[in-house]
C-alpha cells in the first residue's frame, strides 16, 4: 500500500478531532452512498417536480438552498442521534421504524401498479414519465407524485384557488380552478422538510452501522453528504443501476431489514436493564460471562482470550455505580469485531441482501 494511503497519515485530521478511521469504514461509506442512491431516487425527482414550480431563473437557487439544509440538518441530527441512540427506547425506536417502512415497502407499496417510471431524457437527467404514453407526467400527475411524497406543505406548490373566468362582454361565468403560481420561498421550505423527511430513515440506518460511537461519526457523516451530492448531481447512475438490476431496490430494503433488526438486538441484549428488569439484567450478565468463556475456549478466531467490546455507560448522565466509579454495562454482542460469530452473521447476511440485486427480474406469466 502506498505510504500516503496507510492509515496513521490518511487518518491525522480524524485523530485531531477525535475520530478513528479503519479500512472498514471505507465499506461502511459506499453501502450508505448505495443505499441512499437506490432509496431515494424517486424522492429526489420529486424535488426537481417542486422546483419546477418556480420560473425558470428560481429553479436552480431554489434546489441549492434545498441542499445547503440538507447538509446542516444531516449534521445536526447526527451529532444528536449519537446522543439519543445511547438511550434505551430510542435504539427501539429507530430500529422498529426501519422495519416497518421496509416492511411497508416489500409487502404493501410494491405490489401496488404504478402509473410512471423513471427514465433518462435527452440530457441524460432521470425524470418521470407516464408508464403507458411514454410521455412526461401532466400536471395533474405531477401534483399526485408531490402529495404522495411530499410530508408536509405540498399544498404550497400545488394549490389551487377559484377564480372568475370573464365571459364574452366582461361578464362571470362562475368561479373556476386556477393555478396559484407558488412562492419562493414556500418551495424552498417544502423542499427543506422533504429533505429532512427523507433523511430520517438513512441517518437512523447509518447510525445503526456505525454502532452510535463518537469516534465513527465522520463515517455517518460522510456516508450521508456523499450521497446527497450523487444523487442531486449523478442522479442517473442510480437509474441506470437500477435499469440493469431491477432487484437493487427490493435488496436495499431487505438491507435495512437486517440494519433494523441489528438496532432492536443492540436494544435488547447490550442495554443496561438493572432498574427497568434486574433479574433480566442478572440473566444478561451470565449470559455475557458464558458467552465470552465459550469464545476463548471454543470459538477458533478468539481462542485463547481477546479484547472484550467496548462496554459503554448505563445511562448519558448516570454513568456512576452506587459503589463508586465507572458503571459499565457489559455487551453481550459486538457486530463492530469481525473474529466474533455475531459480526460475521451480520456481514453475511447483508452481503447476501447485497448479492439479491444482481438476480435477474421474475418473468410474470404471460409476459412477452
Amino acid at each position: 500500500m502506498l505510504a500516503f494511503l496507510s492509515p496513521p497519515l490518511f487518518s491525522l485530521p480524524l485523530a485531531f478531532m477525535g475520530q478513528t478511521f479503519d479500512w472498514g469504514d471505507m465499506v461502511i461509506v459506499g453501502l450508505l452512498v448505495l443505499l441512499e442512491g437506490v432509496l431515494s431516487i424517486d424522492n429526489a425527482l420529486v424535488l426537481g417536480l417542486l422546483a419546477k414550480r418556480l420560473p425558470p431563473h428560481q429553479r436552480r437557487r431554489a434546489l441549492s438552498y434545498g441542499l445547503i439544509g440538507a447538509f446542516v440538518f444531516r449534521v445536526l441530527a447526527i451529532a444528536t442521534a449519537s446522543f439519543l441512540l445511547r438511550w434505551t427506547f430510542v435504539k427501539l425506536l429507530g430500529g422498529g421504524y426501519l422495519i416497518f417502512i421496509a416492511v411497508k415497502h416489500l409487502f404493501f407499496e410494491s405490489q401496488e401498479e404504478d402509473d410512471e417510471k423513471i427514465v433518462l431524457d435527452a440530457s441524460g437527467h432521470p425524470v418521470f414519465v407516464d408508464v403507458e404514453t411514454g410521455g412526461g407526467l401532466t400536471a395533474a400527475q405531477e401534483d399526485i407524485e408531490i402529495k404522495e411524497r411530499v410530508p408536509v406543505g405540498s399544498s404550497l406548490v400545488t394549490g389551487e384557488e377559484a377564480a372568475p373566468a370573464p365571459a364574452a362582454g366582461g361578464r362571470s361565468r362562475g368561479p373556476t380552478k386556477r393555478r396559484r403560481p407558488p412562492s419562493f420561498w414556500g418551495t424552498v421550505a417544502v423542499i427543506e422538510l422533504t429533505d429532512v423527511a427523507f433523511a430520517v430513515d438513512s441517518i437512523l440506518a447509518a447510525m445503526a452501522l456505525a454502532g452510535s460511537r463518537q469516534e465513527k461519526l465522520w463515517v455517518v457523516i460522510a456516508g450521508g453528504i456523499l450521497g446527497v451530492v450523487l444523487m442531486r448531481y449523478a442522479a442517473a447512475v442510480f437509474v441506470k443501476l437500477l435499469d440493469r438490476f431491477p432487484r437493487f431496490e427490493e435488496s436495499a430494503y431487505l438491507l435495512v431489514i437486517v440494519i433494523g433488526l441489528k438496532l432492536v438486538a443492540d436494544w435488547g441484549l447490550n442495554s443496561d436493564w438493572s432498574k427497568q428488569l434486574p433479574g433480566f439484567e442478572s440473566q444478561r450478565h451470565q449470559a455475557v460471562e458464558r458467552y465470552e468463556g465459550w469464545l476463548d475456549t471454543s470459538w477458533p478466531l478468539t481462542a485463547g482470550g481477546m479484547k472484550r467490546p467496548h462496554a459503554a455507560p448505563a445511562h448519558p448522565g448516570d454513568d456512576t455505580h452506587p459503589a463508586g466509579g465507572l458503571h459499565h454495562v457489559p455487551h453481550l454482542l459486538d457486530f463492530h469485531d469481525l473474529r466474533r460469530p455475531e459480526c460475521l452473521a451480520f456481514w453475511s447476511l447483508m452481503a447476501v441482501c447485497f448479492g439479491i440485486g444482481f438476480l435477474p427480474k421474475r418473468q410474470h406469466a404471460g409476459a412477452a
